[in-house]
């Protein structure tokens, strides 16, 4: 009814007005100035009367809150489901493969943007990734009633996405990874130290399911494990699949950031200073020099041919101005 009355209120002239004469309709310039029941002078009112003698419009009563509140919900899903699609977007861990980086139940943001300007994972980071090649198969997968799965797709709760997983980058492309026995692990020859290491775990595993192994990873994937390297089914334990247990670039969701729940477990996700020792790119420095040996080679060769030429030819005119002598 008050849509009705609004509505109805709007666009017509002073004969709405009952009791009011059509002296009252055009008030003298001397008149006082009297506020009407809705906040607005009679003054105003009168100076707003168009050149044909009906008066302005009436000013809307704000639309009350229970009124907008549909549209403010509309509002805040759209901008979620932007968020999530291209920003953030939350994931909850369902297993203790990353402990005690990651316990069950916590939630993480995991940053979306980068990926999008071409960004790849480094060494060390966590992210999360698409299943590669049936990782998860014959694992227990979540059911979640209809409002779980809204919220999830709209980004307001953790995906129910089972096809997820998440683990540590170790290696990038031509990077060596190895594991001999129980450890150290050794990237690009260097022996790490890897104190995000579950407690009590041996950074290496020794068995014959691929937990001794040495790899050279391809252009456009990265080498993951878990940090709780006991319990956790990595890129170690999927070398027969068929990306040879690598974990293709492009099935990168994002890099996790932040710990965002339980509040007592907050805390960023940051490199651990290990990715940084001197020695781990040794391999990928070698390239650059390698190359630039290429590249000085030729240019050896022609200044040393040049300084021959003009020897040569330095020496014949000696030879000829002494005969002429």
């Amino acid at each position: 009814m008050g849509d009705v009355a609004v509505g109805a209120r709007s666009g017509h002239g002073p004969e709405e007005q009952p009791g009011r004469s059509d002296d009252a309709a055009s008030p003298a310039a001397t008149d006082p100035v009297v506020e009407n029941g809705d906040g607005v002078d009679a003054s105003s009112a009168g100076a707003s009367e168009s050149g044909d003698g009906e008066s302005g419009t009436k000013q809307k009563k704000p639309r009350s809150f229970w009124k907008e509140l549909p549209l403010l919900i509309v509002i805040a899903l759209v901008l979620a489901l932007v968020i999530k699609t291209f920003l953030v977007q939350a994931f909850s861990i369902p297993s203790a493969s990353m402990e005690n980086t990651l316990q069950i139940g916590d939630r993480v943001l995991v940053d979306k943007l980068t990926p999008w300007f071409g960004s790849e994972p480094e060494r060390g980071e966590v992210i999360v990734f698409h299943d590669p090649d049936g990782w998860l198969e014959g694992e227990p997968t979540a059911d979640p009633n209809p409002v779980q799965k809204v919220l999830s797709w709209v980004g307001l709760m953790p995906s129910a996405d089972e096809k997820d997983l998440i683990k540590r980058v170790i290696g990038v492309a031509g990077d060596t990874v190895e594991c001999k026995g129980t450890g150290p692990l050794k990237v690009n020859g260097k022996a790490l130290n890897e104190p995000y290491v579950y407690p009590d775990n041996t950074p290496c595993s020794a068995d014959n399911m691929g937990g001794t192994f040495k790899v050279k990873v391809p252009e456009g994937k990265v080498w993951v494990m878990g940090d709780h390297r006991q319990d956790s089914m990595d890129s170690r334990y999927h070398q027969n699949d068929v990306n040879k247990g690598f974990v293709p670039v492009d099935n990168v969701v994002g890099r996790a950031i932040v710990v965002a729940w339980p509040p007592t477990h907050w805390s960023t996700l940051p490199v651990p200073d290990t990715f940084d020792q001197s020695g781990i790119n040794a391999a990928a420095s070698a390239a650059p020099g390698a190359l630039g040996l290429a590249g000085a080679v030729p240019l050896v060769l022609w200044r040393r041919r040049k300084i021959n030429k003009s020897l040569t030819e330095g020496n014949t005119g000696v030879s000829a101005t002494g005969t002429a002598g």
